[in-house]
């Protein structure tokens, strides 16, 4: 260990920032006590940040199109267009969709899909994208959307030839609330090279990233995870999520990253070279923990907010993760394909109830939100309460509570 354990487990405690080799040298600790050690401290320091409340969203999932002109190696959702299992939902369907959601309490519309590049109006990429915001917009002007990850911002801009800053600007007047930071995979260019070679790299998903904040869009950040990277390179994309959140809270930018989501890889359904290279068809759910542990730890004070994936992990490892250092459950999502026809067990839809009871179950507090982490008062339905974002500032005055030392905790 470059330092002793219980010095690097303090460090978050005392708003000091783990290094990249003390993140890896977490992340390599094999012996089970260090590992519970490594988990108590990320428990801590969730209840920290922000308590014992258990969040989540009530959205629901509008996969487009499943027509894309990319052919990443971890994908089973993609198609090409006319194959079978293409789609490519019109209008109607899609205000449908929306309608149906929030019918059933949804407060956010979470939406992508495919780079189809027949998905134009008047030959313009950006009014088709545009126009998928609006038609859902019009009918429901209170309902957030969480729209269009960095990726296909870039597919837009190289398609009509735009900027990055017009595109975005363009999406967010047309209604987006919110982008997704999916794309992200792991930002480590070797590892793209081999995942997904024809997507943007990670230089420019930083810049899109980074664009958004200071254009006032508020994104998340996820990390694909469990399939060819190293520690080395879950750290180095860590450390990109960590400078990424410290430069827009430095550079007082009007929005920031509001979460962390680890997305395990599933790989029953995809490609076979990269199902070869993997060895395994379903996330290993202690690595995955371990992971969520030292990815609380990492980002430390800079982002609060970490949420699992019941889709990838299924429901009860998604609230294992809750006792790692994730303090929101994720959304009801009421339909999913992207993990699901990757072969993921966890189901495409959760009520309500499911996630409250999982919450409750383990002595914590369920609470809905919004998309920004503004609560939802349960007596008024949909009417959020107060207008700041729950943890969207950074809290720079905490103290520590006492904690055990690693011996401590072993002889417990």
């Amino acid at each position: 260990m470059p330092a002793p354990l219980d010095t690097l487990l303090n460090r978050p405690f005392n708003q000091t920032d783990l290094t990249p080799e003390e993140g890896v040298a977490l992340l390599h600790q094999q012996d089970p006590g260090v590992i519970a050690a490594i988990q108590a401290a990320a428990d801590d320091l969730r209840q920290q940040q922000v308590g014992d409340t258990v969040t989540y969203v009530v959205n629901r999932n509008l996969n487009f199109t499943n027509i894309c002109e990319q052919h990443c190696s971890f994908c089973a959702f993609r198609r090409d267009a006319g194959a079978e299992g293409a789609f490519w939902q019109d209008w109607g369907v899609m205000v449908e969709k929306a309608t149906d959601g929030v019918q059933r309490g949804a407060t956010e519309i979470c939406m992508q899909g495919g780079l189809n590049p027949a998905a134009k109006i008047d030959g313009s990429s950006l009014q088709y994208y545009q126009r998928l915001a609006t038609n859902l917009k019009d009918e429901f002007p209170d309902l957030h959307l969480h729209a269009f990850s960095p990726q296909e911002v870039e597919f837009i801009a190289r398609q009509d030839d735009l900027s990055f800053a017009a595109v975005i600007t363009a999406l967010a007047e047309a209604g987006v609330g919110s982008m997704p930071g999916t794309a992200a995979e792991v930002l480590d260019d070797r590892v793209r090279h081999i995942l997904c070679p024809e997507k943007l790299n990670t230089a420019t998903w930083l810049e899109i990233v980074g664009l958004a904040h200071s254009l006032g869009l508020p994104t998340t950040s996820t990390m694909l995870c469990g399939h060819i990277e190293t520690p080395q390179q879950q750290i180095t994309h860590l450390e990109q999520i960590r400078q990424l959140q410290q430069r827009a809270i430095s550079q007082a930018k009007p929005a920031r990253i509001t979460e962390f989501i680890l997305l395990p890889f599933v790989g029953q359904e995809a490609p076979a070279v990269l199902r070869r290279k993997v060895g395994r068809d379903q996330p290993v759910l202690a690595n995955v923990l371990h992971l969520t542990a030292v990815a609380r730890l990492y980002l430390g004070r800079w982002i609060p907010h970490h949420q699992p994936s019941w889709v990838k992990l299924g429901l009860a490892g998604a609230t294992e993760a809750l006792q790692w250092g994730c303090d929101d459950i994720g959304g009801t999502l009421m339909e999913e394909h992207i993990t699901t026809m990757a072969g993921a067990q966890g189901g495409t839809c959760l009520t309500v109830a499911d996630l409250r009871g999982a919450i409750a179950g383990i002595g914590r507090h369920p609470q809905q939100r919004d998309t920004l982490y503004g609560t939802i008062s349960e007596a008024v339905g949909s009417e959020a309460v107060g207008s700041e974002a729950v943890g969207s500032e950074v809290s720079t005055g905490y103290t520590a509570p006492a904690r055990q030392s690693l011996s401590q905790r072993r002889t417990a």
